[in-house]
């Protein structure tokens, strides 16, 4: 039996007064050309066409893709976008904090007013295309004026949202396969020994207008130290718990971060949601000491000279940028951020390999390590080469004995 068939309403004997009966009402008239078909579930379904030709192509349509497995009801594809992305966004439970309320924002920023009142049917992947092209146009130009990393994000979301919708309402993610900026290459500062010293010795000696110590003046060398030696994110070390110091090992236990939501500080796994250990040069003992011994466990190693918990922006404004100026250190762009890859660039100086860089800095993967920190390995391309040549000549030499 066929699965699906063109039905002519002009048979039945009451279509010619329905229609009469419509007109004289001032309404539309019922169509003529229906298909009719049985969906996967052996569910009777029917759909008016415009006429025979389109019913035609419709009917054709159907048997192909029920005959393929890929039917997906129409109506479940008519919701609209606005809706699909508030099931997923509060089904994401596996999301940091910070991590779904940027989602959020972008949702309501930049998705939700291009896309929200569409039809899941109706985003269409040229469109997509259009909509990722005037994200980044300039303001003056009709765009929105993002940034290309900020452009990836937004699109990144709408693209989530509709693979979420595939295949229970959608066969295939229209979003998919969109040609995206490609964000500028990051420029990394990579400060020497000395420079790290100079500005760790001008963030412990930072003085108010009044001439006294800054809030954070008694915690700033160690941590400038620990950020340049070590590689901790600002948040992981800001969160830093005097029991995960062990300072005869030299080992620190990186467990929780601080991150800001609406400008409320909350505490949370590190970034990619794994633990990890860390260890710091023996020359920072004494600077770590005096911050750890005789202190409880639970308690913060590095905050204000009133006891409370470092704020990045406030930190960042008032000691690092004042201790920046006061080094006298010319480095533009130098951020906290910063003295992560000047970490990753001594460890990568001093031998280690992309694994051990990988898990000192917690990295997903090794491929995220060397996309960053690549070209900072040596070329050894002679080095190998010169061993494999001299392998050969040692088995040429045994082979002539």
């Amino acid at each position: 039996m066929a699965r699906a068939w063109v039905y002519d309403r002009a048979t039945t004997e009451d279509f010619a007064e329905r229609v009469r009966k419509a007109k004289a009402a001032g309404r539309k008239p019922p169509g003529r050309w229906m298909v009719q078909y049985y969906d996967q579930s052996g569910k009777l379904r029917s759909e008016v066409a415009a006429n025979k030709n389109k019913a035609e192509a419709r009917r054709d349509k159907l048997a192909e893709s029920l005959a393929a497995g890929t039917y997906r009801d129409p109506a479940l594809s008519k919701v609209n976008v606005s809706e699909m992305a508030e099931k997923w966004l509060s089904a994401r439970h596996d999301l940091k904090p910070s991590t779904w309320w940027k989602y959020r924002a972008l949702l309501d920023n930049h998705v939700l007013p291009a896309w929200g009142d569409k039809s899941l049917s109706a985003v269409d992947h040229e469109d997509v295309a259009v909509w990722v092209a005037k994200l980044i146009r300039s303001k003056e130009d009709g765009g929105s004026g993002l940034g290309a990393s900020q452009t990836r994000h937004a699109y990144r979301v709408l693209a989530m949202v509709m693979e979420w919708c595939v295949p229970t309402r959608l066969l295939t993610n229209p979003a998919r396969g969109v040609k995206l900026p490609i964000p500028p290459e990051a420029e990394h500062v990579y400060l020497k020994c000395p420079q790290i010293e100079r500005l760790a010795d001008a963030a412990g000696t930072l003085r108010t207008k009044y001439n006294r110590p800054t809030a954070g003046a008694a915690v700033n060398k160690a941590l400038i130290l620990l950020l340049a030696y070590t590689g901790l994110r600002w948040g992981e070390a800001a969160a830093l718990r005097v029991g995960r110091v062990d300072l005869d090992t030299r080992r620190i236990r990186v467990a929780t971060t601080f991150y800001e939501v609406g400008g409320v500080q909350h505490e949370g796994l590190p970034k990619t949601g794994k633990k990890r250990t860390v260890a710091f040069p023996a020359s920072l003992v004494p600077e770590l000491r005096p911050l750890v011994a005789g202190r409880a466990d639970d308690e913060l190693v590095f905050t204000t000279a009133r006891g409370q918990s470092l704020r990045a922006n406030n930190w960042r404004v008032r000691e690092f940028n004042a201790a920046l100026k006061a080094s006298g250190l010319k480095v533009p762009g130098l951020t906290p951020h910063k003295l992560r890859h000047t970490a990753a660039s001594l460890a990568i100086a001093a031998g280690a390999d992309v694994k051990v860089v990988q898990l000192m800095l917690g990295h997903a993967d090794a491929a995220m390590t060397l996309n960053i920190y690549g070209h900072l390995w040596p070329d050894r391309l002679d080095e190998v080469a010169d061993v494999v040549d001299l392998r050969r000549t040692e088995a040429l030499a045994s082979m002539a004995a």
